[in-house]
């Protein structure tokens, strides 16, 4: 692909209708599954599979259950799927753009393992096996970490408290956390209110400390990106009107061609730093390669 196959705008106004993002995914992977644990309940109930047991330490092989919980709701209570996948809606959004959507996709999964990990921990401290024969569903934990991240980049955004009072988004935050702390410290009752105070603290944490989940899988990238370079392409072979082979010097390349050529190869590094990091994430460099490449194509249109 070369300069005329690009277009350098959509970092000025990316637009959330034009793709698919990854809180659309996660929203319709949630739904789905609420969906099909209805129907099924009577012959398979799905919850009873995915949901996050309280003897999970007793079970460990059952490792799946600490990401699949985060994306089964209350099949009784449809108003658990509906705020948590309204809040992931609102916020959610804002955060994939600072963030970009593959680094998304890991914060979430992160926080739901976070979030269900402390849950657990706090099981240990309760009354024995009765509270540790329950089990944890709902996303409620990732979206908290999704809205400390939020409210980290955004404290003054004007929200709306159940859609009628304004109040900025600090302010949401702090109510949030002190009803997680009042329902910890009380018990807890129906709702995990550790794996809220979990879910929020690590994206507090993420959002404070500006981490990067996916330079922890930038090893393998670099890998994977050598073995994608080392290709064996043939040719077929040209042959003159007796059939014998012609065999043709390697063309060279003019000097202006290395350099496309080079600052191509700039450009997709950047684009991928983008889709994994965000734009947020580039850096002054960064930013004036993609500068130079599109004064490039300017060149090659006129």
């Amino acid at each position: 692909m070369g300069f005329s196959d690009r277009r350098y705008d959509r970092f000025d106004s990316p637009s959330y209708a034009s793709e698919w993002t990854a809180v659309m995914t996660i929203i319709v992977a949630n739904v789905a599954i609420w969906v099909a644990n209805l129907l099924a309940a009577g012959e398979f109930p799905i919850n009873r599979l995915l949901a996050l047991d309280g003897d999970f330490f007793e079970h460990p092989w059952r490792a799946w259950q600490l990401v699949t919980y985060g994306f089964a709701h209350d099949d009784a209570n449809p108003w658990h799927l509906v705020f948590n996948m309204l809040a992931l809606w609102f916020f959610g959004r804002e955060v994939e753009e600072i963030l970009g959507r593959a680094e998304f996709y890991r914060f979430y999964l992160c926080a739901v393992v976070i979030a269900g990990l402390a849950w657990l921990v706090s099981l240990q401290f309760g009354s024995g096996l009765l509270v540790r024969s329950g089990s944890l569903v709902g996303a409620s934990g990732a979206v908290m970490a999704v809205l400390a991240v939020f409210i980290w980049n955004f404290p003054k955004q004007m929200v709306l408290i159940w859609g009628v009072l304004p109040v900025p988004a600090w302010v949401l935050g702090v109510l949030y956390f002190l009803s997680d702390v009042q329902g910890a410290a009380s018990g807890g009752g129906q709702v995990a209110n550790v794996a809220h105070l979990a879910g929020a603290i690590f994206g507090a944490i993420y959002a404070w400390r500006g981490l990067d989940l996916g330079s922890l899988f930038e090893p393998f990238d670099r890998w994977r990106r050598r073995r994608r370079s080392l290709r064996v392409v043939r040719q077929d072979d040209e042959r003159d009107a007796f059939g014998t082979p012609i065999r043709r010097p390697p063309a060279t390349r003019s000097a202006d061609e290395i350099d496309d050529a080079k600052l191509q190869e700039e450009v997709d590094r950047i684009l991928e730093k983008i889709s994994r990091s965000g734009e947020a994430s580039l850096s002054a460099s960064d930013r004036e390669t993609l500068a130079r490449a599109s004064r490039r194509l300017k060149e090659k249109i006129r």
